[in-house]
């Protein structure tokens, strides 16, 4: 039997026997349901999302709906960024991000952890290979350099002169700079003799130390192990999977040498003897809420895998692992999800075993700001004082800006109809209040209108029927996705994505130099390590060298005739002039708007 109650208060399944639909949610209202029932959860909400922009959603907005200082954490597990099988690896920053959640996982006693379907069929490192991995080191203990940067090095890190990202360190003399996996911020390590002195986090941009600290944790840099041990088994493994020459295998040379070749996160299974799944890393207690139609989108994952190896596997210089040594199977990926309880979000509950719970939300009413009229807000305030017979008000409404400098436009514009909204923190200080109508900061991008109020949220006056009115349903758009690529300077054309989008000749800008023609892949031997760098000639043949790991810096040249795109200088003002004017031309405009 379908129940019909307050959206707050969902019910959970807490056993693996257990099935529940939840029905009558969308985008917003979901991550509203979500949040709540992980407060009343004892243990880990796995949220499966369709695929990696409906996971970011989800994760903006329980972060918004999770703000209190005893709610879940809300963890993050980023997908590689890649397509299988790539010859390109994910940016560190990735990779610290997924070893710290990996490490932290099992554990985690409360925490929701939001992951696309995709990124759940990957196979992981088993988690005792994880846990034995990690290093502490405290102030005051001894420490050999030499010894320690063996260790650096089995585990992954790599040696430069500075350091600037995860998985980074650099020695001179008794000082050593490391950016472990998994911080926010990389450590100095000042000796005396063989004693570690004083442990000191720094600014990597100016490399100055910060604030001084008792210890530091040190993950490994890569998913797998690189000591003699691990290579040895590396090449084992080849030669019983691979039935090629090795010599001319670039892969298996760079691995044999102790280096790291792009794209090695696909030869994983080559490093251990079996992998694991994400969800062999989380407590039996938890609670998997699966979104969508997670078996069609599992098997639509499935097959583009295997039409990527069947395009690939004929190079016999970068041999490829079948797709089962790499992904799990659909059936698979079901049976870890099986020992969990599990929820369904659906828009229907037919043909489905067991309980249901319809949720009464629905969609807001035309509230779109007329930007033609004198008072562009008068359908909202119109709607909000029951001036719309068709459209009941709710008893209460809570508008959200995308940022602190939004919200005080969206409050001149408000207050300007006539409408007088108080600023909140959260969804939460606005519920415990007797205001009716609220305005605070929050990423929600589909605005709803739900049953009722919070139960935990403290009574009020005017307990009732609630609206969530995000700036994009004012705006008629996703006023935070075009923000963020803006802040990006990365339009959906300009971005390059992977090499393979650039050709030879053709103009690129980076993000610090200007505008420069980019010739090629070049490499090169720097401090005793091999790595590839795009090769960008600017004016008068001056020549950049950027390596591959910051393809991000790069982006199409959108001009209207590339052959006579202009080359900046490198070393002169011209790029940083151009930047100043049309930073000039974007005030005088929003002064004008």
């Amino acid at each position: 039997m379908t129940s019909h109650a307050t959206p707050f208060s969902p019910p959970l399944p807490y056993t693996a026997d257990d099935r529940i639909v939840w029905t009558g949610l969308g985008a917003g209202a979901d991550a509203l349901a979500i949040a709540s029932a992980a407060r009343s959860h004892p243990s880990v909400l796995l949220v499966v999302a369709r695929d990696t922009s409906e996971a970011a959603r989800l994760e903006g907005e329980l972060g918004f709906f999770l703000a209190r200082d005893d709610d879940p954490e809300v963890l993050h597990f980023p997908d590689w960024e890649t397509l299988a099988y790539d010859s390109f690896s994910p940016h560190q920053d990735i990779v610290s991000q997924r070893i710290e959640t990996l490490q932290r996982l099992p554990t985690l006693r409360r925490a929701v952890l939001v992951v696309p379907i995709t990124t759940l069929m990957h196979r992981v490192p088993p988690a005792d290979w994880l846990a034995g991995r990690s290093l502490v080191l405290d102030v005051g203990a001894r420490f050999d350099i030499d010894a320690r940067r063996g260790q650096l090095e089995a585990a992954g890190y790599r040696r430069v002169d500075t350091v600037m990202e995860h998985g980074e360190y650099a020695v001179r003399g008794a000082l050593m700079d490391i950016f472990p996996m998994g911080s926010e911020v990389p450590f100095r390590i000042d000796l005396f003799d063989d004693e570690i002195e004083t442990l000191r986090t720094f600014d990597p941009e100016t490399q100055r130390t910060v604030d001084a600290v008792e210890s530091v944790r040190l993950l490994p840099a890569k998913e797998f192990p690189l000591d003699r041990g691990a290579i040895s088994d590396f090449k084992d493994r080849w030669h019983t999977r691979f039935d090629v020459d090795a010599r001319r295998c670039p892969v298996y040379q760079d691995v044999s040498s102790g280096s790291v070749p792009p794209g090695i996160e696909y030869y994983l299974p080559l490093f251990f003897e079996q992998l694991s799944a994400l969800t062999d890393y989380l407590p039996a207690e938890t609670c998997a809420v699966l979104c969508g139609d997670a078996g069609a989108d599992a098997r639509l994952f499935r097959e583009e895998v295997a039409e990527r190896h069947e395009n690939l596997r004929w190079d016999a210089e970068r041999p490829i692992l079948p797709p089962d040594d790499l992904f799990l199977s659909v059936d698979e990926l079901f049976t870890g999800i099986g020992r969990f309880a599990q929820v369904r979000l659906r828009d229907a509950v037919a043909g489905h075993r067991g309980s249901a719970f319809a949720f009464e939300v629905s969609a807001l009413p035309a509230v779109q700001f007329d930007v033609r009229s004198d008072e562009p807000a008068s359908r909202v305030v119109r709607w909000l004082a029951g001036d719309e017979p068709t459209a009941p008000p709710p008893a209460r409404a809570l508008f959200l800006a995308e940022s602190p400098g939004r919200r005080e436009v969206l409050l001149e514009t408000l207050q300007h109809a006539g409408l007088q909204p108080d600023v909140f923190d959260d969804l939460d200080a606005f519920l415990a209040s007797d205001v009716r109508h609220g305005l605070a900061v929050g990423p929600v991008e589909a605005g709803f209108r739900c049953a009722g109020a919070p139960e935990d949220a403290g009574t009020s006056p005017t307990a009732g029927d609630l609206a969530l009115i995000p700036e994009a349903a004012l705006i008629g758009e996703r006023v935070r996705q075009t923000r963020r690529r803006a802040r990006a300077a990365e339009s959906a054309d300009a971005v390059v994505r992977s090499l393979s989008e650039l050709r030879d000749g053709a103009p690129v800008v980076h993000v610090d130099h200007g505008v420069g023609r980019y010739l090629g892949l070049e490499t090169m031997d720097l401090g005793g390590m091999t790595n590839e760098f795009l090769t960008l000639e600017y004016a008068d043949g001056a020549k950049l060298y950027v390596p591959v790991a910051n393809l991000h810096l790069i982006s199409r040249y959108t001009g209207a005739d590339e052959d006579v795109a202009p080359l900046h200088r490198l070393g002169s003002d011209q790029w940083e002039k151009a930047k100043r004017k049309a930073a000039e031309k974007v005030r005088d405009v929003a002064a004008e708007l």
